[in-house]
């Protein structure tokens, strides 16, 4: 990962400016706000990833910079709107917007970011780039009102979850992979490729965060553990060890998504479980599966410094433990 961020190092410079340059406004809240949330260790994958992609298809403008910006701050806005939903305390380590501003001012800027993000687009002088990352932004939300209605629904199965976490993660670094293609002016299968890469990364970086809620620590993972069972998240980990389950095991695990506060025993009832039935195991095997399938979408370009740096992201998704 450290290579890679070697390489891009004077590009991702820019992008952090143009972070900056946009949060500018007269209104000090929304500076305060959005600075304090893109600067609390964020991994920056997305711009990454587009500014990768753009290179891999040898793109010579600059352009790109002001796109990597746009993406982390639709990613940055949906975070704000996310910990307003969740209840969260806690975002990368720190005491999330919402917890140190309030909801109310979370929502709103987050809606500032989200109309920045537009108002930048429109520099891309590209309607299909607009058209592309407006789309995405729509699928986002609908991926967020998707995991809302599955709450607490054990019926939720694989295939079900898996269209949550394309709606709701891997749609916009799908997007940010496919729109460096259309400002290189690539060919369509090569368009189609750069987005399918995205997707597969999108879904195993997904399933990587909801595995890591029911193994990794407080302090290296940034939020808190079991986070997403105390708020009837259904995620692979609990799906796969809910579908194992003796009966007796699935009225336990129904008596205590149903309940109104998860105490220490059941979490720790459940993340045993889980343990027991490979439901972390199985979640990593899938992880890997999409990284590899990743892989070979690239394989219509030419080998380069680029691609290597996008397999090395890739593979930083599933070796990461935060």
């Amino acid at each position: 990962m450290e290579t890679v961020i070697a390489l891009l190092k004077d590009e991702l410079a820019a992008v952090e400016s143009q972070f900056k340059k946009n949060l500018a406004s007269d209104v000090k809240l929304v500076s305060q706000v959005g600075d304090y949330v893109l600067s609390s260790g964020g991994k920056r994958i997305r711009p990454m990833l587009l500014l990768l992609s753009a290179r891999l298809c040898g793109y010579q403008g600059d352009k790109h910079i002001e796109l990597a910006g746009v993406v982390e701050f639709i990613h940055t806005a949906t975070l704000l709107h996310d910990d307003v939903v969740d209840s969260a305390n806690l975002r990368r380590g720190n005491r999330s917007a919402n917890s140190v501003w309030g909801n109310q001012a979370s929502v709103l800027v987050g809606d500032f970011l989200f109309a920045k993000s537009f108002s930048v687009m429109v520099g891309s002088e590209s309607l299909r780039i607009l058209k592309i990352l407006s789309d995405t932004t729509t699928q986002l939300a609908e991926g967020e009102i998707l995991q809302l209605i599955n709450t607490c629904d054990l019926e939720v199965d694989e295939p079900r979850y898996l269209q949550v976490v394309r709606d709701k993660t891997a749609i916009l670094i799908a997007a940010a992979c496919q729109v460096a293609g259309v400002l290189a002016g690539v060919s369509d299968e090569q368009e189609l490729a750069l987005r399918e890469f995205g997707l597969e990364i999108g879904t195993a970086f997904q399933l990587m965060d909801d595995a890591l809620d029911y193994v990794a620590d407080e302090e290296d993972f940034g939020k808190e553990k079991g986070h997403d069972l105390f708020e009837g998240k259904m995620t692979l980990p609990l799906i796969h060890a809910y579908a194992n389950s003796t009966a007796a095991e699935q009225e336990e695990i129904s008596r205590i998504i149903d309940a109104e506060e998860l105490i220490p025993e059941d979490l720790d009832y459940i993340c045993n479980l889980i343990e027991d039935k490979d439901g972390i195991a199985y979640t990593y095997k899938r992880a890997k599966a999409r990284i590899e399938q990743a892989k070979q979408h690239l394989d219509i370009f030419p080998d380069g410094e680029a691609r290597q740096a996008l397999f090395t992201l890739a593979d930083y998704v599933v070796s990461r433990n935060k």
